[in-house]
């Protein structure tokens, strides 16, 4: 019960924050919901006066019907049988009228809605907007009100309408805002209240603290059945029935649930649920609570699994599915830099370093390049550090539903929050490489040195139609790569990146690109040992390194000869998956194919002529072969072109200006 404990103490440190709407940034209002209440979406708002009397009436959309409603045990898990909820129900439990315009129901839900509002009324825990809603709804005319007013809509025989269908004369009308809001017919329209008192300044009653404290008190004193609490150790009110709603308003599937009451019961362990675990109503709504306002406030959701992260002294914490450039702008808010601090000036992740250092001398690991960039991680990630208490900790948790009635919790880890940074940093400064398919905050294209974001290696593995299932599975398996210690990459995910990183014919060039340099941060975390970096290194003889070092001077030299104006793909590029199976054949190909514009570029093809000999030589004959390349001939063909497009001395020996050789880049890039 570790995951619920967590939650419910995440619960007590943001009590302020209790019933209070935030703003997520598509509109959608969210809360940290108070005990004993639940979340769901209003279709219909009803105005009242003190006295219990219609005002008028409002259709709300999906933005702005984002209401919390008092919910007993009950009503959470409710599902064919009528239970009301406590305050704002549907249709069928809050109009007495419902059989006039809807046709008979089962049951009495109307008259047990009256009968759960009554006692709440008559109650020390009563309220006066509360009881000029009972006031108002034992009457029995709220449908007919709602018609009066233009709210719902009625046929010929004068039943509410199951769908908007004009008659031929009425086509030119506008259609009703209460059909847009709607899933299914009028009747089940979501109804809450708002009264109108002189003096009170918070009419909306999905919105009154003082209303739902007083709910809160109400139905705590009703609760009689004390047990062992599992999460707090303490003899409280059990909650035999737990919520659900965690994901969103329409999500049915629960964490915690006991309900095979007949045949094999609890699998023939125990005679009861809570010879298993019990849990306390007020751990089990905190904890639940918390989880969902974690969720709506930070979590990723992808085909319905959900990724969150949280730390118990300090909810805001460096997610592990983003990445670098991500990481920066995510530490420039949280610190308050501007676009001309030293931050900023320092947190140039690796982008001038990269290019004061690839004129091709040695860059293995410990060099500056690499130095400087593993500081500007440490600096962003250091913005989270936390000077308190040294309990303070991180929970990583992953939910999923396999079936519409339970949820589970795929992964869980409970980190100490230095250690969750510590092992961030790691992840960020071995699974790294220089990416440019990313726009910054600015919607600006920008270079950036660092770990793509998992979402991204999911595109590079599978393409960028990969389904949801397919991302939302390989970012479960990256994240124990991330966060746990001596945790290695899956081998068919980078296996995967690696061979499309190699077909660029099956792609767009600007894909290619991507997928390039997302495999190349791959193979360099698989290997981490040898050092690798972004730089060129001039001193490896690995032989797939070479052989891709060979591959990307063949395709700048053929880019030159062709010019800015040719757009087709060099014969490198177009061989190069065949290259990476059989290398000693494909670069005779290659070579022979090269010829034409070695001579077209004549002396100016001269600084490429030797720099081809002089990798070619650093090669055993014995390596000629049609051995497959590892992965490391990507870091090795990368490394090598950029090198070639930013090198002040290849500059000079082909007589080309930087502005030239970096416009000949971009355009390679982008087209």
């Amino acid at each position: 019960m570790s995951w619920l404990a967590n939650l419910t103490q995440t619960y007590n440190n943001n009590i302020l924050s209790v019933g209070r709407f935030e703003t997520k940034k598509n509109g959608r209002e969210y809360a940290l919901i108070p005990v004993a209440h639940t979340t769901q979406t209003a279709h219909i708002e009803v105005h009242l006066d003190g006295k219990g009397n219609f005002v008028t009436a409002y259709v709300r959309d999906k933005v702005e019907g984002s209401t919390i409603i008092p919910c007993t045990e009950a009503a959470a898990s409710r599902t064919s049988a009528p239970v009301p909820y406590p305050l704002f129900d549907k249709l069928v439990y809050v109009a007495g009228d419902f059989n006039q315009f809807c046709g008979d129901v089962k049951g009495t839900p109307y008259d047990d809605y009256l009968a759960q509002l009554k006692a709440w009324c008559d109650s020390p825990y009563s309220h006066e907007k509360v009881q000029s809603v009972y006031d108002y709804t034992r009457k029995g005319t709220l449908i007919a009100d709602l018609i009066a007013e233009g709210i719902l809509h009625v046929d010929e025989q004068g039943k509410l309408r199951d769908k908007w269908a004009p008659a031929p004369s009425q086509e030119s009308i506008e259609k009703p805002p209460i059909f847009n809001v709607l899933a299914s017919d009028q009747s089940s329209a979501f109804v809450r209240f708002a009264v109108n008192i002189p003096g009170e300044p918070e009419a909306r009653l999905w919105r009154d603290i003082e209303v739902q404290q007083l709910f809160v008190q109400f139905y705590e004193n009703s609760l009689v059945d004390m047990d062992i609490c599992y999460v707090t150790g303490e003899k409280l009110p059990v909650a035999d029935k737990h919520t659900s709603r965690i994901r969103h308003s329409g999500d049915k599937s629960k964490l915690i649930s006991a309900n095979d009451s007949a045949g094999f019961t609890f699998r023939g362990r125990f005679r009861t649920s809570r010879e298993a675990a019990s849990v306390s109503y007020m751990a089990s709504q905190k904890g639940h609570n918390a989880l969902k306002w974690l969720i709506d406030r930070q979590g990723i959701t992808i085909d319905g699994k959900v990724f969150v992260v949280w730390g118990n002294q300090r909810l805001e914490l460096p997610e592990p599915h983003q990445d670098a450039l991500e990481l920066r702008e995510a530490a420039q808010e949280l610190q308050g830099f501007d676009e001309d601090s030293e931050f900023e000036e320092d947190f140039d992740l690796g982008a001038n370093d990269d290019k004061s250092s690839n004129s091709g001398h040695v860059a293995p690991a410990g060099d500056t390049t690499s130095k400087a960039f593993a500081r500007e991680i440490k600096k962003a990630i250091g913005g989270y550090r936390y000077d308190g208490e040294h309990y303070a900790h991180v929970t990583i948790m992953v939910l999923d539903a396999a079936t519409p009635g339970r949820m589970s919790i795929t992964y869980y880890q409970d980190l100490n929050h230095e250690d969750y940074l510590d092992r961030l940093q790691a992840w960020h400064t071995s699974c790294y490489w220089q990416h440019r398919y990313r726009k910054d905050k600015d919607s600006q294209w920008t270079t950036f040195t660092g770990a793509p974001a998992t979402r991204d290696i999911a595109f590079a593995a599978y393409g960028p139609r990969a389904s949801d299932k397919l991302v939302k599975g390989l970012m479960e398996r990256i994240l124990p790569c991330i966060i746990e210690v001596g945790c290695e990459l899956p081998r068919d995910i980078v296996r995967s990146a690696v061979q499309r990183a190699s077909n660029p014919v099956g792609m767009e060039p600007w894909e290619w690109e991507k997928t390039l340099s997302i495999a190349c941060a791959l193979v360099n975390k698989e290997n981490e040992k040898e050092g690798f970096d972004v730089g060129l290194n001039t001193e490896t003889t690995d032989r797939s390194y070479l052989f891709g070092r060979m591959l990307a001077i063949a395709d700048v030299l053929e880019r030159r000869a062709l010019g800015r104006e040719e757009k087709r793909a060099s014969n490198a590029v177009r061989y190069m998956n065949a290259f990476a199976q059989r290398p000693g054949r494909t670069w005779s190909i290659i070579q022979s194919n090269l010829q034409p514009y070695q001579a077209k570029m004549g002396t100016d093809a001269r600084y490429y002529n030797s720099l081809l000999d002089e990798v070619g030589a650093m090669l055993s004959l014995e390596d000629y072969t049609d051995k497959p390349l590892t992965g490391l001939y990507l870091l090795g063909f990368y490394s090598q072109r950029n090198d070639l497009y930013t090198s002040k001395k290849a500059t000079e020996a082909t007589g080309t200006s930087d502005t030239q050789q970096g416009e000949d880049n971009d355009t390679q890039e982008e087209n």
